[in-house]
């Protein structure tokens, strides 16, 4: 697994739209792959259960976030319906996770950013509505996701283990021509 150093607080932040295929990707993914496997205690494989073309323009996109030209987060979407952006986080049965962070980066909002610029770029798109699900064992992306503005379309008082993947939704504004 491949260390990525922790960025100065200083670090310039840029958004890279690229492809699954990106080799700038594979460490998150790579990293991803080993934290999930671990959390849920059984290999996970992140492989693309989708066409890595389901996530690039029209219908979608794959963005990392770079720090200082190094990549730090990451995240995708893909069209689910006419209205409807899908992105889901990694549910335990190993569907590939379509936002993340690097775990030297994390609790620095970069999620959020990351939420945010996949957001802005569905809705520009003219999609009015966003669907995700995340697994049971990421509390923190659960959180992140209410702390957005997302509903959960499950039992909050429920526990997540009995429900499985945890599905939210968020109505989204599009801008005006």
């Amino acid at each position: 697994m491949t260390t990525t150093p922790r960025p100065r607080p200083t670090a310039r932040l840029t958004v890279r739209h690229t492809t699954v295929g990106d080799p700038l990707a594979r460490p998150l993914l790579d990293e991803l792959t080993h934290e999930y496997s671990t959390r849920y205690q059984k290999p996970v494989d992140l492989g693309l259960e989708y066409p890595a073309e389901e996530f690039a323009p029209p219908g979608g996109t794959f963005l990392l976030l770079l720090a200082d030209g190094e990549p730090v987060a990451g995240g995708a979407y893909r069209r689910l319906d006419a209205r409807t952006a899908e992105r889901m986080g990694a549910p335990p049965d190993g569907v590939w996770g379509r936002i993340w962070t690097h775990s030297a980066h994390r609790r620095r909002g970069l999620a959020r950013r990351v939420l945010d610029v996949l957001e802005q770029d569905a809705a520009a798109r003219g999609y009015t509505r966003v669907h995700l699900t995340t697994g049971p064992r990421q509390p923190e992306a659960k959180g992140l996701y209410l702390a957005a503005g997302y509903r959960p379309l499950f039992d909050l008082s429920a526990d997540p283990e009995s429900i499985g993947p945890l599905p939210f939704e968020k109505h989204l504004e599009t801008p005006r021509p």
